[in-house]
């Protein structure tokens, strides 16, 4: 589990699906109402006070994106002006008190984070036979980034590519709209195509 402050109320954490299975919760899980869940968020919430100081004791917003590749990363956003009306009122424990507002949301799409360039050359020849027409490259914080939209892949040809990519790099952490906003578009569309064309392995 790592977590990440991005404001002064708001945090990121990002899961991954063997957190996930530590704790006995199945991908399918996330999208139910169920103990566990509830359970896994008040161990995220304990950590991020322990880690981030960051403490909860009232009404907050969860959204949560199920990313396929990756895990799960959940955003937790304290309302400060909630919190001070919460606290007025009478509770038993408000350590153990959220008001939770939940936002879920499921993606397709497949980012992943390589350390070199070469990484990337290497990796796009070996997804050439199945994605030759796909992909986006990005340039964040000196590490290189490879994102696939809405792919829409049969089961199997999806797990080969997750392997692939896995030789080379790893599953990132970061969102595409950080990389957008903060990040350097290298090439952005056909990335694949463009650089088995452009480079040799």
């Amino acid at each position: 589990m790592k977590l990440e402050r991005l404001n002064q109320d708001k945090i990121r954490i990002f899961l991954t699906f063997d957190d996930l299975m530590e704790r006995g919760i199945n991908k399918e899980d996330i999208w139910q109402d169920i103990p566990k869940i509830h359970e896994l968020f008040h161990d995220m919430m304990n950590q991020a006070y322990q880690e981030l100081d960051f403490e909860v004791n009232g009404p907050v917003a969860v959204e949560v994106y199920s990313l396929p590749a990756q895990g799960m990363v959940v955003i937790v956003t304290r309302g400060r002006g909630a919190v001070d009306a919460v606290q007025d009122e009478e509770h038993e424990d408000m350590q153990d008190y959220y008001e939770l507002e939940v936002t879920l949301d499921e993606s397709d799409d497949i980012l992943f984070v390589f350390n070199e360039l070469d990484d990337c050359i290497q990796v796009a020849h070996k997804l050439a036979p199945f994605l030759e027409g796909d992909g986006t490259l990005y340039k964040y914080n000196d590490r290189y980034y490879l994102l696939f939209e809405d792919l829409v892949v049969e089961d199997e040809v999806y797990e080969l590519l997750i392997a692939l990519l896995s030789e080379f790099g790893e599953p990132s952490t970061q969102s595409k709209y950080v990389l957008n906003e903060y990040g350097t578009v290298i090439i952005k569309e056909r990335a694949v195509e463009t650089l088995c064309r452009y480079f040799k392995p």
